[in-house]
């Protein structure tokens, strides 16, 4: 049997919010009462009830096809614990289990918070680039600066051993070259 060293497993999933929101065309559906829905088509968002997931029938097809309709979902505290039972895995295993909305919490702010809402995740050891979105052409200078600083210095806080293990941190616009701001 060999040793196992969980260090050499180490994969990390974590995410910060920045202080701009960097996609404006992120969709998110807001699962919940009908005063969330409400808001949430007040914010710009979908929204869907627990009539609404029933209709789904625990059917993979549907599921999958609603987890594909939208990058992220929300769910208010009274429903989070019954939309397993509701729809089965399938947003699990979309990697979109809804987060919670509290009662105490404005929907619009919590729409607002996921938008602005960044992970990181490294999903293999081959690869070890990560490429995330921290800004849009609609910012200034000094917001997208502001992004970036803090999204990276939250990345690198994540790593064992900091700053000693970056090599190189390019940044580059969708259809353009890149730069490169750290490293040789």
């Amino acid at each position: 049997m060999k040793n196992y060293d969980p260090n050499k497993e180490k994969r990390f999933n974590a995410s910060v919010v920045l202080p701009y929101v960097p996609r404006n065309k992120f969709n998110i559906c807001v699962i919940g009462t009908e005063t969330d829905v409400a808001a949430s088509k007040a914010a710009n968002s979908g929204g869907m009830t627990q009539d609404d997931l029933k209709l789904l029938n625990k059917d993979k097809k549907k599921v999958k096809k609603l987890a594909a309709s939208y990058h992220a979902f929300l769910a208010s505290a009274s429903l989070i614990r019954q939309i397993p039972r509701l729809i089965g895995p399938g947003l699990s295993k979309a990697g979109k289990f809804p987060a919670v909305i509290n009662t105490n919490d404005s929907v619009a702010d919590k729409i607002d918070e996921q938008k602005a809402t960044v992970k990181f995740q490294l999903k293999s050891k081959k690869s070890l680039c990560l490429a995330v979105a921290v800004a849009n052409v609609d910012m200034t200078p000094a917001q997208i600066q502001e992004n970036i600083v803090l999204a990276i210095n939250f990345f690198v806080s994540l790593l064992p051993k900091n700053w000693q293990q970056v090599k190189r941190i390019h940044m580059h616009a969708t259809m353009g070259p890149s730069f490169k701001i750290f490293g040789m």
